[in-house]
């Protein structure tokens, strides 16, 4: 068990989404919380919703200067840190020969170098604490890969090793360290609109039907509130979950690629179709 009452959390990505979600359902059932953003008004609006003293920092997780001396920065003012949770991220839809390298860097720099910096400059206080735990979002792309998300598939299938990997080492070291690696599947944030703004901010010209698979995603995949899948994580930590699967979809992506793991692109390639109708 891992519960998260009088506990020291740090969140990233706590501006907005499920990480704000996060921070606050963590707030509400009395852990002293910790969050960190790169937008400064999406922090502050994460503070007035829980109400109460939280530490808040502006930080990129792609730095890792600036992950480390945010650590230092919650342990000096805590004491301690009990639980770090590594949910920054950022999505990007190019097919592979349209996508520069820079694309792909930029999604890696903030999806699995920010889960390795937050987990690199976390671990040494989170250990120390005695009880602690290390919760790092991936995705249901972390286990299904879709075409034109090469970029954050990769970095999210990473995700979801380097937190296997890390589970094994505290298991073996006997540390009293918990770590769960998350799988969301539709959750209603901002993520889409975000990941459409930031390849017309690089050039990219959407064409029809990238617009209609964004409206797609908006409308038809990106569904259960962030409240509802920061309570299901937050559970599943306090439960001492490995993996926790969020939504009935993802546990479906699941079962599909467990039963098909050879077939199920062709599967993946279908439901878009079907979805695009």
């Amino acid at each position: 068990m891992s519960a998260v009452g009088g506990k020291v959390c740090a969140v990233t990505g706590a501006g907005s989404g499920i990480g704000r979600a996060l921070a606050v359902e963590l707030a509400r059932r009395g852990a002293r919380v910790a969050i960190s953003d790169i937008d400064p008004d999406g922090l502050a609006g994460t503070s007035a919703a829980i109400g109460r003293e939280v530490h808040v920092t502006v930080v990129d997780v792609a730095d890792r200067d600036a992950v480390e001396a945010w650590a230092a920065a919650v342990a000096g003012h805590h004491g301690v840190v009990h639980q770090i949770y590594n949910n920054a991220g950022i999505a990007f839809s190019r097919p592979v020969l349209e996508s520069e390298y820079e694309d792909f860097e930029q999604v890696l720099a903030v999806n699995l170098w920010g889960v390795i910096h937050g987990t690199k400059a976390f671990l040494p206080h989170v250990i120390a604490s005695g009880d602690g735990h290390v919760t790092s979002i991936s995705s249901v792309n972390g286990f299904f890969a879709q075409s034109r998300m090469s970029h954050y598939c990769a970095s999210k299938f990473a995700v979801r090793g380097f937190s296997e990997s890390l589970r094994s080492e505290m298991l073996a070291a006997r540390h009293h360290v918990g770590v769960t690696v998350v799988h969301p599947g539709g959750v209603k944030t901002n993520i889409a609109d975000a990941a459409l703004d930031e390849a017309r901010k690089r050039g990219f010209v959407p064409t029809d039907a990238d617009l209609r698979r964004h409206q797609t995603f908006n409308e038809k995949i990106l569904r259960m509130a962030p409240e509802q899948a920061a309570r299901i994580i937050v559970d599943g930590v306090e439960g001492g979950r490995a993996r926790v699967l969020v939504g009935n979809d993802a546990r479906l992506i699941d079962a599909i690629v467990r039963l098909l793991p050879g077939r199920y692109p062709r599967v993946a390639v279908a439901l878009e179709r079907r979805l695009r109708r």
